[in-house]
């Protein structure tokens, strides 16, 4: 399973078009086949940090995710706009939280 983890800040002006792309393909995304989990939220507007939180099955779940047209297009409009520390984690193990 791979997890994907961190920060992105988009220019304050641009945080609500950025919302409405992100709320746009987060449907689709969800439904995609490996996904496990999806989640784009703004985290401080005055700042434009959002909080991004993704599982994935595995490498080729994330890969197919990456080269979908949908996907393409939002990074195509977004991808330059996008910037912080967003890292990518591979989990062996998965475990309850709450026991």
């Amino acid at each position: 399973m791979l997890m994907l983890m961190g920060y992105i800040h988009i220019d304050p002006p641009d945080i609500d078009a950025f919302v409405r792309d992100v709320q746009a393909i987060s449907l689709s995304t969800k439904a995609e086949e490996g996904c496990l989990f999806y989640g784009i939220t703004l985290d401080d507007r005055p700042t434009g940090r959002f909080l991004v939180a993704e599982r994935w099955r595995d490498e080729a779940a994330l890969t197919a995710h990456l080269a979908r047209a949908e996907t393409l297009a939002f990074l195509k409009t977004w991808g330059d706009r996008m910037k912080g520390d967003l890292q990518t984690y591979a989990v062996m193990e998965e475990r309850p939280g709450f026991d």
